[in-house]
């Protein structure tokens, strides 16, 4: 019972901070703390844990007695871009990508 979510343009540091709130809950508890949470990365989290739960609920497990077991932040590809600095030089600038992989158990 596993869910991906591939190449979400917001930087691994801070999705990781919506991962660690939902690791270990229930499926409702998790969802209900990311309702309540202001970060850009809490709906795209819970649309990977819904779409995890569905596929728990097509191998015929329950949904009350899901918990998330595993929750993974990974880097994804980064978009190197440049903007012109002093004296005819450039810096980079690194736009990070995501991976999110959320694994369901049950209790």
């Amino acid at each position: 019972m596993k869910a991906y979510l591939k190449n979400y343009r917001q930087s691994p540091r801070k999705v990781r901070l919506i991962a660690d709130l939902v690791r270990g809950k229930s499926v409702k508890g998790a969802l209900a703390t990311l309702k309540l949470v202001d970060k850009r990365a809490a709906e795209p989290f819970a649309k990977v844990i819904l779409s995890a739960a569905a596929n728990a609920t097509n191998q015929g497990k329950k949904q009350e007695a899901l918990i998330i077991k595993r929750v993974a932040v990974d880097k994804g590809t980064v978009l190197k871009r440049f903007t012109p600095r002093a004296r005819g030089s450039a810096s980079r600038i690194n736009k990070r990508n995501s991976h999110i992989t959320v694994e369901l158990g049950e209790k």
